[in-house]
């Protein structure tokens, strides 16, 4: 697997679970870093060998070449790439070493953040690169339809949604009396919408709902961080928001938020935090955009609010606050549909069917390309 590496967040913690699961399904798994960091020391699977591949620059081509040696010294039978920058080194290097390249796309890379025209140049780059990949797997249909906007064709588009351990049963909580912890947790960026939340837990307070916040994760950059630090003060939420930074044990988080709140903009494939919430028995309350529907349905596993808007999200919340929405019923329906739909198990088992998939048709080429003997 050719990764980033310099986070641990939702794709990272994809690629960390199928390094668990798919050896059992028959496929060992090795990962390439572009840019070490953060993935080396948060992952969960040590046993995977872990190799360096430094990208220095946009131009750099070393890359390419340290990652065919890899591939060929390694014996490695499909090369598996998980975000633009990989895809770009990881289509010349599986050229080169002869196998074939799977790309597994996380979110819409035209609208992965903010900034405009450098996700637009990415998008264009990668459209042009994914039509030499042998597969592309998108973990919601939201995203499938996205690739076939971009230009993929359909017979190589796989859906595999993403999927998380299941916890077990779920254990039993009383429903909050009249204080109530509401909880984010995320790599910090703008298209979190952590601003909509903000603005929302002031309209909270101001309704007289006794509701604090836990922010779990780091922020992307220190300018966001200060941005987002000066909004909280400005709404005078200082005292009622606190903030856990980056944690190992997001269950943990999890199991003492009594909802879950992801207030995304935008650029969402299918939040794996989302899903850890459901396995946890912690209910959700999401927004509207790609892939989150596709695992919470709005009213029965969770309650899901317009992206952007303080004083639907606001409501949202309300809707378990007041008791509109049975608390205890959307837990227990949300934990049901992780395991059924949403396991680790079936996300790594859905990534196998397209590596026998992809390592067929490469077996059919080669043999119709064998030269025929003739007695």
């Amino acid at each position: 697997h050719l990764i980033n590496g310099e986070h641990y967040a939702g794709a990272e913690r994809v690629q960390d679970l199928l390094a668990a699961r798919l050896p059992a399904l028959g496929y060992e798994v090795a990962f390439a870093c572009l840019k070490p960091g953060q993935f080396a020391a948060s992952r969960q699977t040590p046993s995977a060998p872990l190799y360096d591949a430094p990208m220095r620059s946009k131009f750099d081509r070393q890359p390419v070449r340290d990652v065919v040696r890899l591939l060929r010294d390694g014996g490695f039978d499909i090369l598996h790439t998980h975000n633009p920058r990989a895809a770009l080194v990881g289509s010349a290097a599986a050229r080169r070493a002869g196998v074939p390249w799977v790309h597994h796309l996380h979110s819409p890379t035209s609208r992965d953040t903010t900034r405009g025209w450098p996700d637009r140049i990415n998008a264009i780059v990668e459209r042009f690169l994914l039509r030499r990949a042998a597969a592309v797997i998108t973990v919601s249909h939201s995203l499938a339809d996205y690739a076939r906007e971009s230009g993929i064709k359909s017979d190589r588009i796989h859906v595999v949604h993403n999927g998380v351990a299941c916890r077990g049963p779920l254990a039993p909580r009383v429903v909050p009396d009249r204080d109530w912890t509401l909880g984010v947790v995320a790599l910090f960026r703008p298209r979190k919408g952590l601003e909509t939340l903000l603005d929302a837990l002031a309209r909270l307070l101001v309704n007289g709902h006794h509701v604090r916040l836990t922010a779990v994760g780091g922020f992307e950059t220190p300018d966001y961080e200060a941005a987002i630090h000066s909004q909280v003060d400005r709404l005078g939420l200082a005292g009622v928001v606190d903030w856990r930074g980056f944690q190992r044990d997001v269950d943990r988080e999890l199991a003492a938020m009594d909802l879950f709140v992801l207030p995304s903009l935008f650029g969402e494939g299918l939040p794996m935090v989302v899903l850890e919430a459901m396995a946890c028995g912690t209910p959700v309350v999401g927004t509207r955009v790609e892939g989150t529907p596709e695992a919470v349905r709005d009213g029965l596993d969770g309650v899901l609010a317009i992206p952007g808007d303080a004083d639907d999200l606001a409501r949202s919340i309300e809707r378990f606050l007041s008791g509109e929405i049975d608390w205890q019923r959307v837990r227990t329906s949300a934990h049901r549909r992780q395991a059924d739909q949403f396991s680790d198990q079936s996300m790594a088992a859905g990534v196998a069917r397209v590596y026998e998939t992809t390592l067929a048709a490469r077996d059919a080429r080669t043999t119709a390309k064998a030269p025929v003997r003739m007695s």
